[in-house]
């Protein structure tokens, strides 16, 4: 393992690889390789403290220590021994395999993955340490295991709990959109600061508040920590200081924006309230306990972007078609507005009224969903 350029893989939501590979790409990191649901790229210890402040589309970086082929578990045994783990775990260190999953592959048994690759890992370290027994009493080393038609990857997990987790949503309605997702579908759109944005269905507020903080430039990040910031080893205190100095050097707080957020349900709005302040973005966004059929703006050239009820429960179905009939109606005395909104009901188009211009496949977890995109007008070059 290079002591200066490590390779970190990044997942993401099926589907949304693009979002996630512009992204490392304007951190200015090379892009190694892009798979359905995950990107790998370069980069310096550094990266991974600024990988995990910035990245709005992944869930958790990983630190990849090592790729091999392996059939059966002695062969898994001696390719987990022979990375060096001890070049970054020290000796107290507390490892464990967190996860485990395999696919298309002769090893399948996630239970006997997870304990070979624990005896094998310290079986290296102890080849290093000259000890048999580790403590194990000081900072925590998650590893992850990847199995995929025999390859196997491994992974240290830098960043420790989910970074959908950004710190502000204390509160959270019901169908909730992770705050990944929403960021990856904001920046699928062409939606910039100056325009407008309204979320008819906010909930507790993902949509208004994570384009709040692209628009001002808050990294999603920055207020919270992650596993990896104890792993002096690897990474040092001063590095992750300069990640979050940067990241705040980066924000934009004189920016305007016309960000609204409606919803029927007002206890649930007063939540979306109490986020957006958590997020520091509460000067940004205008929510009001508002039904959809009222929906109406004089201005041009404002954006739609939203999650609307798709009918889970079955008692709900039955209103779907009248609720995307008025989304449609709405939507058309809009002038020259672009609408996105992400659903898993397969008639929204017929009761919208419209065909989308672009229809993208997305999973929002285990559901089959789509992205629908209608395309509005572009605003003249000129305007002011």
């Amino acid at each position: 393992m290079d002591t200066n350029r490590y390779e970190y893989i990044v997942p993401c939501h099926f589907g949304l690889e693009s979002v996630l590979k512009n992204e490392i790409k304007k951190l200015g990191y090379e892009i190694a390789e892009v798979e359905d649901g995950r990107v790998s790229f370069y980069g310096d210890a550094g990266a991974a403290a600024r990988a995990n402040i910035n990245l709005r589309s992944t869930e958790r970086v990983l630190l990849k220590c090592g790729a091999f082929r392996a059939e059966s578990f002695d062969e898994l045994y001696e390719g987990i021994r022979d990375i060096e783990w001890a070049r970054i775990l020290p000796r107290d260190a507390r490892f464990w395999v967190t996860k485990a999953t395999t696919n298309k592959s002769a090893l399948f048994s996630g239970t006997s993955i997870q304990s070979i690759t624990k005896k094998a890992m310290v079986e290296s370290m102890s080849s290093t340490y000259h000890i048999n027994r580790f403590a194990e009493d000081g900072d925590e080393y998650p590893v992850r295991i990847f199995i995929k038609k025999d390859l196997v990857t491994v992974g240290l997990d830098t960043t420790g709990v989910s970074l959908h987790k950004r710190g502000y949503r204390q509160l959270v309605g019901k169908a909730p959109i992770s705050e990944t997702l929403a960021a990856a579908l904001i920046q699928l759109t062409p939606w910039h600061a100056d325009r407008i944005l309204v979320d008819p269905f906010c909930g507790s507020g993902t949509f208004p508040i994570e384009a709040a903080m692209i628009g001002a430039n808050i990294a999603p990040g920055v207020n919270r920590d992650f596993t990896s910031c104890t792993w002096e080893k690897f990474i040092d205190k001063k590095t992750w200081y300069e990640a979050y100095d940067e990241a705040r050097s980066l924000e934009r707080h004189d920016v305007e924006m016309n960000i609204q957020g409606f919803d029927l349900d007002r206890d649930i709005v007063k939540c979306a309230i109490q986020n957006a302040r958590e997020a520091g973005v509460e000067q940004y966004i205008h929510f009001q306990a508002r039904d959809v059929a009222e929906l109406s703006n004089p201005k041009p050239y404002g954006f739609i972007i939203t999650n609307p009820p798709y009918g889970e429960r079955l008692e709900e179905k039955s209103a779907l078609p009248e609720l995307y009939r008025i989304i449609g109606d709405r939507y058309r005395n809009l002038k020259d507005w672009s609408m996105f909104l992400i659903t898993s009901y397969e008639d929204a188009e017929k009761y919208i009224g419209r065909r989308a211009d672009k229809n993208r496949k997305v999973y929002n977890g285990m559901i089959k969903s789509y992205f629908y995109q209608y395309m509005g007008k572009k605003p003249p070059k000129n305007r002011g």
